[in-house]
């Protein structure tokens, strides 16, 4: 399935779209797509009885905005330099372990909603990433299989970074990394059924038109598999929470001098393969 919220912000009502194409109303079954709904099979089976019918209300996408595929999200745990390309593009020393940082759920936007350049902003940067939603309660997951099992599905995620704040000003990254709408999500959450392999997925990414990144996720260090298991021995991993398995190689950071960071006006597109399209407007803070 491929799950969604659409409507105003702090009001969006979840959605499907259904094998047609066509947007399908889903708040007379359920009251959100969440971390309860993705956990309950049983519920979930019956959104795709329902949408299998064809009588779910259909809704009019015509100037209906698309919010964040998931609501109430616990914690977002990021994966850094996850890339061969990246690192060497930037170079770094592979890492011998998955590289963590967080960000926070606040920083979560809809995926064509606008994103601000933090103030005193020089050097914001974009990152397309595989984000891996969760849908199981998972803590010392022991094989990559018990890993794939508590994957509820995947989404598009934008991995926005303010370079000299996550670099220069001393600290961990999370300066860089959690203003806010730093985490355009969506546009939706693709059941895992639908994606049979996480690491044969083509990542793009577009500024104005033109094409900066254009990566597979089979270029991944670590794994999807891998990295699920590996966070879920250093904290719990609740249903709804989301990990973003790092971006490809063309961000402005490994580009040479004078790197082309983003800047008001700018627009950003980006897409991976099966899980839609995302188009954001910069504006200043």
């Amino acid at each position: 399935m491929k799950l969604l919220r659409v409507g105003t912000v702090g009001a969006e009502r979840p959605a499907l779209l259904d094998g047609t194409g066509a947007l399908r109303d889903l708040s007379g079954l359920v009251p959100d797509i969440d971390g309860t709904l993705l956990a309950d099979e049983g519920k979930l089976a019956q959104l795709r009885t329902a949408a299998a019918s064809g009588e779910l209300p259909r809704l009019d996408p015509a100037g209906l905005r698309t919010g964040p595929p998931v609501a109430r999200i616990g914690k977002i745990v990021c994966i850094g330099l996850n890339y061969h390309d990246h690192a060497r593009e930037t170079g770094a020393v592979t890492p011998a372990e998955p590289i963590l940082f967080m960000k926070a759920p606040d920083t979560v936007v809809g995926p064509d909603d606008t994103v601000l350049v933090p103030r005193d902003s020089v050097k914001t940067d974009w990152e397309v990433e595989l984000a891996v939603v969760i849908g199981r309660t998972a803590r010392y997951l022991a094989t990559d299989a018990q890993a794939l099992a508590a994957v509820a599905g995947y989404a598009v995620a934008h991995d926005v970074s303010e370079r000299a704040f996550q670099i220069e000003r001393g600290g961990q990254w999370d300066k860089g990394k959690n203003c806010e709408t730093f985490n355009p999500l969506g546009p939706w959450l693709v059941t895992a059924d639908e994606v049979p392999d996480p690491q044969n997925l083509g990542l793009r990414l577009w500024v104005n038109g033109e094409l900066k990144q254009d990566g597979t996720t089979a270029e991944q260090i670590f794994p999807v598999a891998e990295v699920v298991r590996y966070v879920s021995r250093f904290m719990t991993l609740y249903p709804g929470d989301v990990i973003n398995t790092g971006t490809p190689a063309g961000v402005a950071m490994g580009r040479p001098d004078p790197k082309p960071y983003l800047r008001a006006g700018d627009v950003v597109e980006l897409e991976i393969d099966g899980l839609g399209r995302q188009r954001q407007e910069l504006k200043d803070a």
